[in-house]
């Protein structure tokens, strides 16, 4: 998927100066992308434009050269199912269901896992002994690597990951992204990682300054 940003500007408040703000470029299909920015800048802001969960902003963003301002809700619905997946920023785990109770309902839409890749790609993070506990009784960091597995285990084309590691430690890091370039580089998928500054060692195609 071929992403063209042409212009935006959010409507609802003012951002600095940046080079995502206003500025024409596109994000090519395979491309590994950092969005590096402070805290209150709007960079959850433009990962929900690029989701579909957000249209207050001027400009056109182009999935393929079409303009997504264009998708009804059925169309999200189905980029949501099989070619957009996102690790938010503030997770959205279901707290009364289990760790694999949270990655099953989004993967039961497209049978994309079994079970036992589930499980292998939750032991790759270390948290495979906490599938059958209660998202609510997991630490923040835990529920970040199980909603990493959660957005691996589906259909996509574009990967959105909104500070995905702010509670896990450096070790975990290490293993959460050798399983996300695994995957995407499988996929030839597009990579959008937002961080207040750690880079993670990874290879980008780009840096973008927000």
């Amino acid at each position: 998927m071929i992403i063209d940003i042409q212009s935006i500007h959010p409507t609802y408040f003012t951002p600095a100066s940046s080079e995502v703000w206003s500025k024409v470029f596109y994000l090519e299909a395979g491309g590994k992308y950092l969005v590096k920015a402070a805290s209150g800048s709007g960079k959850s802001s433009f990962f929900n434009f690029l989701y579909g969960l957000n249209n207050k902003f001027t400009g056109s963003i182009l999935f393929d050269k079409e303009d997504i301002s264009s998708f009804p809700e059925t169309t999200w619905t189905q980029l949501r199912r099989e070619k957009v997946s996102i690790v938010f920023q503030g997770l959205r785990l279901f707290p009364e269901l289990t760790a694999m109770e949270n990655v099953q309902l989004k993967n039961q839409l497209t049978n994309h896992k079994t079970e036992t890749e589930i499980l292998a790609y939750m032991k790759r993070l270390h948290v495979d002994e906490l599938a059958d506990k209660k998202a609510e009784t997991l630490s923040y960091g835990q529920q970040q690597r199980v909603a990493i597995v959660r957005a691996l285990c589906q259909p996509f084309e574009l990967l959105l990951l909104d500070e995905p590691f702010s509670h896990i430690d450096d070790a975990q890091i290490d293993n959460a992204t050798k399983l996300i370039i695994e995957e995407i580089t499988q996929r030839k998928a597009t990579l959008l990682i937002a961080s207040l500054g750690n880079s993670y060692n990874i290879d980008y195609t780009k840096t973008l300054l927000l």
